[in-house]
């Protein structure tokens, strides 16, 4: 078990020290989500200088594969350590591999300082969560929670348009796409170490070492698995045997979860429907968004022509819709402490975006395009918070770093295995519609210079004119459209879990102060409008546990 290392007075919780705990998060959390799409715009020009054109995607794949890997890792280990260290200990290593990845002589190591990256980025995503949960009530915790969903969607349209402006200026270059992460991630650190008063726990029960091994070997084959079949093909034998290897390495982990002191994934918390449903329905709601935000941004370089850096302006109606649901359904929910029509609503809005993007085709306007985008984003902001919070809620306080972790590692799941999936039929739809474009147009395409798909760029295409340009915009949407229907079956399955997702009470008490870590702020007790009993399950009071970085004490309990 979790217990202290002295039996100092809890820690106050008072709205200064929320909001300072508050501020070291989003510094954090805004590093890291910037990161993953500063670059997008740079990787050309990066793999182009580092010699690694023909394998682009391994960057992408130490990211998401060392990401999701430590999701569960640091949730689990937060709980039973305390979480202060361990999110400075992610910015340093975020910010160290920064460093790396300007530096790197050639694309290996560019490949392995990104896949750092990914170790320290995992964990803010997840600390983050966590620790709000730990400083504030589920009652309170969404007009929390909507910013720190919020950096995201700034991140998605600030990143690719600095990540373009920082590679073409002649003076800086690529490398400054990563340079930029220092100041701001020692900033995030000063900040952190500062602002983050939170207890320090000595774990005295074996570490899950089995859990982690085969939590790794489970992610890592279920990532390259995706990645082999969507490039070999599905029935491929490395893909079969990465697949076999998938399949046998959860099983193991499972029954070596089940007999663990301290499991990295608890065993336990799917025996709670609540966070079941909760987590399922992340899960498919992330394979339906991330496949149709992940082909969208072609499509709108090819239509409109513009740059790959001016490209990301275009998916900002939907990071406006986000905004304005995931900050309003964060505020209702504090208000009302009512959620579960947010998910079926947004499950319903999404579906009806999806539904008329399947109308997609070459003469539809930006402007529709736009609209559907920002309808996708009103559905998007309804779900993304109140799914986490909702989970939280459910749980003990004991577990709320690996209940965190856990539904955040299966949304990442259904991710990576949705643009995988619906990746390979819109690529292959892709090639033989671009493949009879060119054959029809043949003459304008060999003066345009544009001799197969693999060498397309959107300059290209409109510097061609039509009908050629026409046509190969018509590639596109005819290859993406049927896409979104392919994703209707998830949001079926999201909406009748919505639909069966229970309504119970929003603990009014923070994580630290269930835990007995914390007690609350008398002035902030009566900001509280509405007493909501504990959510069900709300783990006891704990003895108290010594504080990182803290001197502020509470005055000496009674009894």
């Amino acid at each position: 078990m979790s217990t202290p290392t002295t039996a100092d007075a809890p820690i106050v919780l008072t709205r200064r020290r929320i909001n300072l705990i508050f501020s070291a998060l989003i510094a954090g959390m805004l590093v890291s989500s910037l990161d993953q799409t500063i670059i997008s715009t740079a990787m050309p020009t990066i793999v182009g200088d580092l010699g690694g054109i023909s394998h682009m995607a391994w960057v992408t794949t130490a990211y998401l594969l060392a990401s999701t890997l430590v999701m569960p890792i640091y949730g689990k280990f937060g709980d039973l350590w305390g979480r202060r260290n361990l999110f400075l200990i992610a910015i340093a290593l975020f910010t160290l591999a920064s460093i790396g990845a300007a530096l790197s002589p050639n694309f290996t190591w560019f490949v392995v300082w990104r896949g750092v990256q990914g170790l320290g980025g995992g964990g803010m995503m997840i600390l983050s969560q966590a620790i709000i949960a730990d400083v504030v009530p589920a009652r309170e915790r969404g007009k929390y929670m909507g910013p720190l969903g919020a950096v995201f969607g700034l991140s998605a349209v600030a990143g690719p348009l600095l990540g373009g402006f920082l590679t073409d200026h002649a003076s800086l270059g690529w490398e400054w796409c990563f340079w930029i992460n220092v100041p701001v991630g020692v900033a995030a650190l000063v900040i952190g170490w500062f602002a983050l008063a939170l207890p320090r726990k000595r774990n005295t029960e074996p570490l899950d070492y089995l859990g982690v091994i085969f939590l790794s070997a489970t992610t890592t084959s279920l990532i390259f698995f995706t990645d082999f079949g969507g490039r070999e093909g599905w029935t491929a034998w490395p893909t079969l045997a990465l697949g076999a290897a998938f399949v046998v390495s959860a099983v193991v982990f499972v029954l070596v979860e089940l007999r663990a002191a301290q499991p990295i994934i608890p065993m336990s918390l799917f025996r709670n429907s609540t966070f079941v449903v909760t987590t399922a329905l992340g899960a498919a709601v992330g394979l339906g968004m991330f496949s149709a935000v992940a082909f969208l941004p072609t499509f709108l370089q090819m239509a409109s022509g513009t740059s790959a850096a001016n490209s990301g302006l275009l998916m900002l109606p939907m990071m406006g819709g986000l905004f304005l649901t995931v900050i309003g359904s964060g505020i209702a929910t504090t208000k009302t402490g009512r959620y579960k029509i947010y998910p079926i609503a947004g499950v319903l809005i999404v579906a009806a975006a999806m539904i008329w993007m399947t109308s997609l085709s070459g003469r539809t306007s930006l402007w529709t395009v736009g609209t559907m985008l920002f309808v996708m984003g009103l559905g998007l902001g309804l779900i993304m918070q109140i799914v986490v919070l909702v989970a939280q809620n459910a749980v003990p306080a004991s577990d709320l770093g690996a209940a965190t972790a856990t539904n955040n590692y299966f949304r990442e799941v259904g991710a990576t295995l949705g643009v995988a999936v619906f990746g390979t039929i819109f690529t292959s739809r892709l090639a033989e519609n671009l493949s009879g474009a060119l054959q029809a147009n043949g003459e304008q395409a060999a003066a345009a210079g544009i001799t197969s798909p693999d060498s397309l760029v959107p300059a290209a295409v409109q510097a061609a004119g039509d009908p050629l340009r026409a046509a190969i915009v018509d590639s596109y949407a005819d290859a993406l459209a049927p896409v979104f229907a392919y994703l209707l079956p998830a949001f079926v399955i999201a909406l009748v879990l919505a639909l069966l997702l229970k309504e119970i009470p929003l603990s009014d008490v923070a994580g630290m102060v269930a835990r007995g870590e914390a007690v609350e702020d008398p002035e902030l007790q009566k900001s509280h409008h509405h007493a909501e009993p504990p959510a069900v399950g709300t783990a006891p009071a704990a003895v108290p546990a010594q504080r990182d970085g803290d001197e502020e004490q509470a005055p000496a309990l009674p009894g």
